[in-house]
């Protein structure tokens, strides 16, 4: 029988030392280094937080979210170095499904895969927890580029210039550029 916390932190782990290993330069797929927006903060037991009597913080709540940092920041080094099989598996084990980058970068890596209904069920799973998420409105539109639908295509770009205020945004010029073919993604 395989211990499943055993093997999350196996594929952490793993996740971990290949994303130091790895020099890896900004890409399209980059987008930013850190998430968009914070990961739900656990559940806890009780209406007022145990906080650490030294510091008065919320010491499992800092370790919990700086081991999603950590695990996001490793899966983030396996999609930019083109491993995508490995990086959706050490999103996963993250165990944060729901939250906007995590779900669009299993999104990005389904479809670099050229598995496109997976892809299109992870960038709506995105979008459901971050409706203004801007990554995903990018990459869903390069995924209906892929799929041939411009028209679509053009309504993510609204989209997004109406998230980001403007047309001069990084993900507005990306997704023009793809929609051109000037920009290779």
């Amino acid at each position: 029988m395989i211990d499943r916390p055993a093997l999350r932190l196996g594929v952490l782990t793993a996740a971990a030392l290949f994303g130091l290993a790895v020099s890896v330069a900004p890409g399209l797929a980059a987008g930013g280094i850190e998430p968009e927006s914070s990961p739900p903060a656990p559940k806890s037991e009780s209406s007022t937080p145990k906080k650490d009597k030294s510091t008065g913080t919320k010491r499992k709540d800092q370790r919990s979210e700086q081991e999603f940092l950590d695990g996001y920041h490793a899966a983030r080094a396996l999609v930019l170095d083109g491993h995508y099989d490995e990086a959706i598996a050490a999103f996963r084990a993250l165990g944060k499904d729901d939250h906007p980058d995590v779900a669009n970068y299993i999104g990005y890596a389904e479809r670099k895969l050229g598995h496109y209904q997976a892809s299109k069920v992870w960038y709506e799973r995105a979008l459901a927890a971050n409706p203004n998420h801007v990554r995903t409105w990018e990459y869903y539109g390069m995924w209906h580029v892929e799929q041939g639908n411009m028209l679509k295509a053009q309504d993510f770009l609204e989209r997004i210039k109406l998230i980001c205020g403007n047309t001069t945004c990084q993900e507005y010029r990306e997704l023009k550029g793809a929609m051109e073919g000037t920009v290779s993604y």
